[in-house]
């Protein structure tokens, strides 16, 4: 099947070329030269011990056919038994440092690609999909251990026996070196023929996992939507095609493989042809010794092993690179290189702030349409204000927006006197924080999960917090109160208490603008009034931007902003919106009866 993909491919986080991964990796080899070093010699001195037998070998047939004593002969078999025991053992800690320091270089990748994530910009992130992320920090990172530990030592310990090795035949004879050189070109071709093509295509097929990844993710994240729509059977064809896609360039890669190898043999035959055919002639002439020309054929044949390990190996060296590529890929990320307002973050917890939207217009990109068209909002600074409006009206995107996640094309968001697109991700976040309903509790004390929002807060103040929410009671009774384990091997949490320490976590951030989209959406009925009550206790006193899930919660609003495919259409407190009759009249009257 071709591999031409006629997709319209969304944007990726940045692939390195293969000179950038070299250069990462040379420069973190520096950083540790001694086991450098070490795994260097380790590693040629294992292949040199290795070599050696051959040669010695030849020299034990020249010793029979010129006739020379037996002990002569038994000091070179214990030389090749010596030579053979401690090229085991060089071998064997060569594996060992390579495996090491392989070890040493990955961690230090993946602590720096998930440093680079974590403070990439939240839009970046919107832009490219949490399926590329993933893949990269999860299955890319899986990817390149498993060649650190199988492929990378073997390619690296191999390289160098062939090196070795065909040293050690023009320390033969510089003739018989030739003749085996001569297979040098036909490899030479099967590696320009294989690589060009291979590595693209293990990046394409990298990619096609992480968008087969952002499928399921998608499809997960929204099962309820997916399920409340019968949207099951579009979902399971989009993952289908997904993975049909990845297994279509599994087996392109293995039919290029299959043809390299086809190629490697090719030359291997070459190679041997020569050496038998010069190795002949020079006997002929009386040019060589019978014991040069007896190892010129075992020494070639020595690089069989080496160069079938590279082989079959190289499959998973691929795809360490191509995993290495995409990794280094995103330390090259570009993190925006704003301003951060110095008067907004330094006051912002002791003040109240004012949201002004003015003119907002936001387009995501590969699109035609603007999400937003023209949004003109006041939040006054204390105040509340609800947006509603049906699915895809584009209340989410303005939501992330006041929240300073993305740049609208044209317009501005404004806290207080201070404009959004003027500051970073820490600044933007030191005013605005935002509560979604995709709230994540992290395995481990539940104080330190609360922390995450204020590492300084003490005992006293988290208990506060969760008091302030409603948390207080269901806390206590814990078996360790805040110190017990939840989240994955802890204490198992329903929906209604994840959501309770989320905004707990909201009190303790206290910054003055708070943005909650759809934050208490997946509570269910039963604690829907609960946490609807602790939102409005978490908020009290800052300015607050509500996606309303639920229309009591827009009717708890000082005002409520209806949109509809992107324009706000209607503005109003909730009982001068139902008098006049509109587009919100008719939700409520819909909503009320519906309940």
């Amino acid at each position: 099947m071709s591999t031409t993909d006629t997709r319209v491919v969304p944007a990726t986080l940045r692939t390195a070329t293969g000179r950038e991964a070299t250069r990462w990796v040379t420069a973190h080899c520096r950083e540790v030269p001694w086991l450098t070093v070490a795994t260097v010699l380790t590693t040629v001195a294992g292949a040199a011990l290795q070599v050696l037998p051959v040669l010695l070998l030849g020299r034990v047939v020249d010793g029979v056919v010129e006739g020379e004593s037996r002990s002569m002969l038994l000091k070179v078999g214990v030389l090749m038994v010596a030579a053979a025991l401690l090229g085991a053992v060089a071998t064997a800690v060569s594996t060992y440092l390579i495996g090491r320091l392989g070890a040493d270089l990955l961690a230090r990748l993946r602590e720096s690609a998930v440093r680079s994530v974590l403070g990439m910009p939240s839009a970046r992130i919107e832009q490219v999909g949490r399926g590329d992320v993933l893949s990269r920090v999860g299955d890319d990172v899986a990817v390149l251990s498993k060649g650190i530990r199988m492929a990378i030592p073997t390619v690296f310990s191999a390289g160098v026996l062939v090196f070795i090795a065909t040293v050690g035949m023009f320390g033969l004879d510089w003739r018989l070196g030739l003749a085996g050189a001569g297979a040098l070109p036909a490899y030479a071709l099967a590696l320009r023929w294989y690589l060009p093509r291979s590595a693209p295509l293990y990046r394409k097929q990298r990619v096609a996992q992480a968008d087969r990844a952002q499928a399921l993710i998608s499809g997960l994240n929204g099962i309820d939507t997916v399920r409340a729509y019968r949207l099951e059977d579009t979902f399971r064809e989009q993952v289908t095609d997904e993975s049909w896609r990845v297994r279509n360039y599994g087996v392109e890669v293995f039919r290029f493989f299959g043809r390299f190898v086809g190629r490697e043999n090719r030359a291997e035959f070459i190679g041997l042809v020569l050496i038998i055919v010069v190795g002949y002639a020079l006997l002929e002439a009386d040019a060589a010794t019978l014991g040069q020309v007896s190892a010129a054929p075992l020494m070639f044949h020595r690089l069989f092993t080496p160069l079938g390990a590279i082989m079959f190996t190289f499959d998973e060296a691929q795809k360490s690179g191509a995993s290495l590529t995409r990794l280094v890929g995103v330390l090259g990320e570009e993190a925006e290189e704003r301003l951060v307002g110095d008067t907004a973050v330094a006051s912002a917890e002791a003040l109240s702030y004012p949201v002004t939207v003015a003119g907002l217009t936001f387009s995501y990109p590969d699109t035609e349409e603007p999400v937003l068209r023209d949004v003109d909002l006041t939040i006054p600074a204390g105040g509340s204000l609800a947006l509603v409006g049906a699915t895809g009206a584009g209340k989410s995107t303005l939501a992330a927006l006041i929240a300073g996640i993305g740049t609208p094309q044209s317009g501005s968001v404004r806290i207080g006197s201070t404009d959004l697109a003027g500051l970073d991700e820490a600044g933007a976040r030191a005013l605005v924080s935002i509560l979604t309903q995709e709230t994540h509790v992290f395995s481990g004390p539940l104080a330190d999960d609360l922390r995450l929002a204020a590492p300084e807060a003490t005992d006293a103040e988290l208990m506060d917090a969760l008091r302030t929410v409603g948390a207080d009671g269901w806390v206590d009774a814990l078996p360790e109160g805040l110190h017990t384990l939840v989240g994955e091997g802890g204490e198992r949490l329903d929906v209604t208490k994840v959501a309770h320490i989320a905004l707990a976590r909201l009190v303790l951030g206290r910054a003055p603008v708070v943005v909650l989209d759809e934050s208490t959406a997946e509570a269910g009925s039963e604690g829907a009034a609960e946490l609807e009550r602790a939102v409005l206790a978490a908020c009290a006193g800052r300015t607050t931007l509500f996606v309303a899930h639920r229309l009591t919660q827009a009717m708890a609003a000082d005002r409520i902003a209806v949109l509809d495919a992107g324009r706000v259409v209607e503005q109003g407190a909730h009982d001068e919106l139902v008098a006049l009759g509109g587009r919100y009249a008719r939700l409520w009257r819909a909503w009320r009866e519906g309940s």
